[in-house]
Order: C-alpha cells, then structure tokens, then sequence
C-alpha cells in the first residue's frame, strides 16, 4: 500500500532534491505540494516545482502557494472583515466549495430534500455558488474554519465556536453570529491551502448523524424562534431521515 505523503517546501535546493526522491519511490502517492516561502522568493520556487512535476509526469499533482502575509494585508484591506476563507482544493486538485451561502428556510428544505440524490441540483448550486470560480476576492455569507483567519476584537465581541457543536456547522454559526454583529465576513484565494477532508470521519455512520445534529442546531439557533419554534419536530425528523439515507447509500457503519 503506497505511504500518502503531503509535502511543504520553502523552495531550497534540499527541498527540490528531496522532491525528485519523492517522486522516484513506487511506495510513496504524492498527494499535493504545498510552498511556504522563507529561504527563497515563492515566484520562483512554484514554476520551479511545476516543472519538476511535469518532468515526472506528475502534472496531476496540485501545487499550492499563497502567504500568511498576503492574508493579513486583506483583512487590513478589509477593516470590518471579522472572518476571512482562503481558496481550498481538494487533494485532486478541485476546488472545495469553501465560501457559501446561508440558506433560508426556503433553499435548505430544498438542498436538503434533494442533495443525496441529485447533488447538482440548482437550489443546492445556489447555496455552494456554484457559478462563482473562487478566482476573486469577494464578501459572503460564511467560510469554512478549515482555513479562515479571525480577527481577536470581533471574537471578542461575538465569542468563540459555540461547542454545542460537536463537529461541523460551528463555523457557519460563527460567521452568522459576525455578520449579526455588525463584522463582514470575505473570501480571499490570496492564500491557497489543500485540504485532506474526512480522514477522522469518512465511513463512520454516527458521523453523518452527528452532522444531521450540527444543522439542528443551527436551526434552532437561528430560525426556529417565536411561532417557527412548531417546525422544530418536523425538521428533526427530515434531518434524522436524511442522514439514516445519506448513510445507508455510503455503506456506513
């Protein structure tokens, strides 16, 4: 079984020597590369890993560069910005929908309703903004906290992940209760990061159904106050029933 290797380099001749021995091992699956830039300028360490991996005929393989520098200068770009979402692909070298919408009630009972079964299904494309290309910084509803820089005094003001969550959801939580209190929250692709998704959770049945609860919770939370408090029961068992599907079609245990 090939040994998965992420590597990060900062565009040393050590580092594009140890590049090439990655590259020549049989036993190794390169699953992307990523450059910090520190003894070297970035601009010429990432054409330089490029051409290493076209060379190897490993062209597949994504290459991902960015600066926390460039990060920081947006949100001093952006004063009010309380949260700020990077550019994430995903190890094939697609981009991860990081950057969504909120939805109403209206368009979550439709993404939830029909995702499972057709997930490029239009009211689900609207919630991801499907037809935006992540090549352009933009303010949005909600980042995602696998790669977002917060800024201290909005924490300060709205608090931190709310742990009533036990995984997945806080970070739509978050960014709800910033853009409540005033705060902006941005995407920016000035820093790219790749993002190895589900290796604590894929296959895990109580995963998919603690996810389920994540999104009760906002729900609650958010929406279902004063007389939606009467859709509270209904939208517990759509969610309940959703994942027991979602689980049962991924062969979970």
């Amino acid at each position: 079984m090939a040994l998965p290797v992420y590597f990060d380099h900062d565009g040393g001749l050590d580092d594009f020597l140890s590049l090439l021995l990655l590259l020549s091992y049989d036993h190794v699956d390169l699953l992307g590369i990523s450059i910090t830039p520190a003894d070297t300028l970035i601009e010429a360490a990432l054409p330089a890993t490029r051409k290493i991996l076209d060379l190897a005929g490993r062209s597949d393989v994504t290459v991902a560069a960015g600066t926390l520098e460039g990060l920081l200068k947006v949100a001093r770009d952006h004063p009010r910005a309380g949260a700020i979402g990077t550019l994430t692909r995903n190890v094939d070298g697609s981009i991860y929908p990081s950057a969504r919408r909120v939805p109403s009630l209206r368009l979550g009972l439709a993404h939830t309703v029909l995702a499972p079964f057709r997930p490029n299904n239009r009211w689900s494309r609207r919630y991801r903004i499907a037809e935006w290309d992540r090549s352009t910084e933009r303010q949005v509803d909600w980042v995602s906290g696998s790669s977002m820089l917060l800024r201290r005094t909005a924490l300060g003001q709205v608090g931190l992940f709310d742990e009533a969550y036990f995984m997945y959801v806080e970070d739509m939580d978050l960014c709800t209760r910033l853009r409540r209190s005033g705060w902006e929250v941005w995407f920016s692709p000035e820093l790219e990061i790749t993002h190895i998704g589900g290796t604590a959770t894929a296959g895990k049945r109580r995963m998919t159904l603690e996810h389920s609860k994540s999104i009760y919770i906002y729900f609650v939370k958010h929406h279902a106050r004063g007389w939606r408090a009467v859709l509270r029961p209904f939208a517990w068992v759509l969610l309940r029933l959703r994942a027991a599907l979602v689980s049962w079609r991924r062969h979970e245990r």
